[in-house]
């Protein structure tokens, strides 16, 4: 892919981790507080998870990226310093995990600034964006640009990082690609009436799937970004694999293992071309065929 990693360096990787906590699940249902079962389970990621996962790091001597609910922060702000204090990125994931499908530009507003708020009471300014779901619209870009970020990592069009233009402000952020692959919702997560399908995947399982994809992303030039969140990756077993994993992704020679706030300052600051994505649409006055069984 001839990507301008800096000297000495052939691909990028990075571990980020979405602390969503209770979040994502009161998001989704507000009187899922009643649940004790449920919210006991979002709640091992800041409880037992962050801190497990923070040893690791440390044995490691990785640092990492961080994204953090405006509501987990406020709810467990001493967690946030913590994560601070260990050397790694703050970056910002909503307010309370909020679905972003359609929602108007004045809506997203209020959820980023609060987020903002929330994240500056516990003592970290975020210079990253990751959208609640990887849902984007269109006006998110114009939103985080007047804000003063720096980069977003939510959408899912390439293999190395890029410069994203606003369709409306002035100026570009870097955008850093994930994939659904590279993501241990898709592996691990279940609970019974919530989420999942009941196939909780091997940790092995997912050790090998991810190698595979950092070792070709290796090859390519490219950039690999894998997305963990406490509750789940934070279990012994799973962040036992994690730590075999990030071992293994180091070994690649000339893999740049670091943050997405690293990788995305430089590409600002080595990549000229700024890329405009246009909307596509649908012909005028398409009509899409029935589908399935019609009557004969």
């Amino acid at each position: 892919m001839n990507f301008p990693w800096p000297e000495g360096r052939r691909a990028a990787a990075a571990f980020t981790f979405d602390v969503d906590a209770e979040s994502c699940v009161l998001a989704h249902d507000p009187a899922a507080s009643s649940r004790m079962s449920l919210m006991s389970h979002q709640a091992y990621g800041p409880r037992v998870g962050v801190p497990r996962l923070l040893r690791l790091l440390r044995r490691l001597d990785v640092r990492a990226t961080f994204f953090v609910p405006g509501f987990t922060a406020d709810t467990y702000p001493d967690l946030v310093r913590t994560i601070v204090d260990d050397g790694h990125e703050v970056a910002h994931h909503g307010y309370l995990h909020e679905p972003m499908r359609g929602i108007d530009a004045g809506t997203e507003a209020d959820y980023l600034d609060r987020g903002l708020e929330a994240l500056d009471r516990a003592g970290a300014r975020p210079v990253g964006y990751r959208a609640p779901w990887w849902e984007m619209n269109w006006h998110t870009p114009d939103l985080l640009i007047e804000r003063g970020f720096a980069y977003d990592s939510s959408l899912l069009d390439g293999d190395v990082p890029y410069r994203l233009h606003g369709r409306a402000e002035p100026g570009d952020l870097v955008e850093i690609p994930v994939d659904w692959s590279l993501d241990d919702w898709e592996q691990y997560a279940f609970f019974p009436g919530w989420t999942g399908s009941g196939v909780i995947e091997s940790p092995s399982k997912a050790h090998e799937m991810w190698l595979l994809e950092a070792e070709a992303q290796h090859a390519e030039g490219g950039c690999f970004v894998l997305t963990n969140h406490p509750f789940l990756s934070g279990r012994p077993a799973r962040a036992a694999a994690l730590e075999r994993l990030i071992s293994d992704v180091r070994a690649l020679d000339g893999m740049w293992v670091t943050t997405l706030a690293e990788i995305a300052a430089h590409t600002a600051s080595t990549v000229t071309e700024i890329r405009r994505i246009e909307r596509i649409e649908a012909p005028e006055k398409y009509a899409p065929r029935p589908t399935g069984p019609t009557a004969g």
